[in-house]
């Protein structure tokens, strides 16, 4: 038995970013699980973590000449990091019985609170070759390699829970439908534990107490979803695939219904994602908790220092991040110059494109999909030439890696690797291979503006803009996601639109490529060189306004408040 405090809350993810040595998550989803885990380690929430043991991680990018990119696996000493438990239990999948070990890595508190973190692997002699590695791929494989991957860590993740002791959880949060499988599980434990043959309402309303939902992306083609003739294959046959109420089948197994019919909480995760949410699963109640990032983890060690001269309590308290506003202006722009420093060190370091310091940098950086337009600034290459040309140069960092599957992410890095091209001579452009924690953190500190372009209404959150804002870097963001919260115009940033009508979604990408040269060349740009008292008076302000309230401590309480122990 692991537990070294009484466990509550059990909380499943796919995919969690952990430390940069353990690559074991792909993106924003991880980064945020991980982000959550160490909020409740700094608030004491009694929490248990369960994931998968990726032995390949999601992988290393490889960008050749003209951005194409190439994936090969990651390499990486699991011993090294984790702790292997002696604790086996047995799944049955498609007929086959498998072998399931856990491996722990722990993460302490000063005060010696901990949370555990268990890694599922299949992974072990006893099983066949294809079973083994049944987890090695983050979202790799068919559909049959992902549905079994989700039985793993749904029911796999009850079942190794109970083995290890913990009898005695009063909720079991599910990051996003990958893990709602777990709901099944509970569902048999209630069925058993009151000796009834079948499935029963009672079952249904005790396995909804336990459960929470976070629904993560408006994007449909990103909720899981099975034809019953696999799902019938991997689970012989469950007399609970017959609750059509449950399962909402329509030929499919909807991972995502099944948690919205399973549990007593639900939440999007911004409030327009809440609204956006309601509209697509029209018959339940979802609630909005907006993300938030663990502070300690994003800033910079230049800011770090600042606030421990300022703001001695930031790290026991995020909000006192308000009193940003009486920090010295010429401390923040120092702690900023050092942090820009140390990036564009990083890029002339790395590859051939010499950068300087004291050019208006811009960052770009998150997973490479068509729906985030990373190429949205150069729908009009010809302006920006004379934009720079006119109002100052500027320079822009790119980075994000595009699933090995996206063809059209693909794509997209390589019109941002021909626009690089065909704007040497103007504007110097990067785009950073293998984008990680590590360099997520050196880019949101060290850019000047943060740009963010995505198409309404697809950004649910995004979190990397908050990043920034608590390294007192504005946004430049389409209104969407955290950004309609987080955008007072010209004061913690600007929003891509016209502003009498920042309320109206037109999603235009011409419209949207007009505004945000508009904003960028007539109001940014000059500010920056020539009113830098304005300028860093917004990076104040983002720290204060934003920061103070874009963080993972406010988002674990509204949890606590509103899921957990309610």
């Amino acid at each position: 038995m692991i537990m070294s405090q009484h466990r509550k809350i059990a909380y499943f993810s796919m995919e969690i970013a952990l430390e940069e040595a353990l690559p074991t998550y792909s993106g924003g989803l991880g980064v945020l699980a991980g982000d959550t885990i160490f909020a409740a380690l700094d608030l004491k929430v009694p929490m248990i973590a369960v994931t998968l043991l990726y032995r390949k991680g999601y992988f290393n990018q490889k960008l050749d000449s003209k951005g194409w990119q190439e994936e090969t696996p990651v390499e990486w000493i699991i011993e090294e990091f984790l702790e292997e438990l002696p604790e086996r239990i047995t799944l049955e999948i498609d007929n086959r019985k498998i072998q399931v070990r856990a491996w722990k890595f722990e993460i302490k508190s000063l005060t010696n609170f901990s949370i555990p973190i268990l890694f599922l692997d299949t992974n072990l002699p006893e099983n066949t070759e294809g079973d083994r590695a049944l987890s090695d791929y983050l979202y790799g494989g068919d559909e049959y390699y992902r549905l079994c991957q989700e039985v793993l860590l749904g029911i796999g993740g009850v079942k190794m829970l109970r083995a290890l002791g913990y009898q005695d959880l009063e909720r079991f949060h599910m990051n996003e439908g990958h893990a709602s499988l777990l709901t099944l599980e509970l569902l048999e434990e209630s069925r058993k534990q009151s000796g009834r043959d079948a499935v029963s309402e009672e079952d249904i309303e005790n396995v909804k107490r336990k459960c929470v939902f976070t629904t993560h992306t408006p994007v449909a083609a990103a909720h899981s979803k099975f034809p019953m003739e696999l799902v019938t294959r991997v689970f012989s046959n469950r007399e609970v695939f017959s609750r059509k109420d449950i399962f909402c089948c329509e030929g499919v197994l909807n991972l995502t219904y099944l948690a919205l019919n399973l549990s007593h909480y639900v939440n999007g995760v911004a409030k327009k994602h809440g609204e956006t949410s309601n509209l697509m699963f029209g018959h339940y109640s979802i609630d909005s908790i907006t993300n938030g990032i663990n502070i300690t983890r994003w800033v910079s060690p230049s800011f770090q220092a600042l606030y421990d001269r300022h703001i001695p309590s930031w790290k026991e308290d995020n909000f006192s991040l308000r009193y940003a506003l009486n920090i010295p202006k010429d401390g923040v722009w120092q702690a900023h110059m050092q942090a820009k420093k140390e990036l564009i060190q990083y890029v002339n370091e790395n590859t051939n494109i010499e950068m300087n310091q004291d050019v208006l940098t811009i960052g770009f950086a998150r997973r490479a999909a068509a729906y985030k337009r990373g190429d949205l600034l150069f729908q009009d290459m010809e302006r920006l030439k004379s934009m720079v040309k006119e109002k100052g140069n500027i320079q822009i960092i790119f980075a994000g890696k595009a699933h090995p599957q996206d063809q059209e992410g693909k794509e997209l890095i390589q019109r941002i690797y021909r626009a690089k091209e065909f704007l040497k001579n103007d504007v110097h452009i990067v785009y950073l291979e293998n984008y990680d924690l590590e360099l997520a953190k050196l880019i949101t500190s060290g850019v000047d503006l943060w740009l963010n372009t995505p198409q309404t209404p697809m950004e649910a959150s995004g979190t990397s803009g908050m990043k920034a804002a608590v390294n007192a870097v504005p946004s430049l963001s389409i209104l969407d996601g955290w950004w309609i919260e987080g955008c007072i115009e010209g004061i913690t940033g600007w929003s891509i639109a016209d502003d009498n009508q920042k309320n109206e979604s037109k999603n235009n990408t011409r419209e949207d490529a007009f505004w945000l040269y508009e904003k960028l060349g007539k109001v940014i740009i000059p500010m920056f060189y020539e009113e830098r008292e304005k300028f860093i008076s917004i990076m104040q302000h983002c720290i204060a306004l934003n920061g103070s309230f874009f963080n993972s401590q406010r988002l674990l309480q509204q949890y606590v408040l509103n899921a957990y122990f309610k």
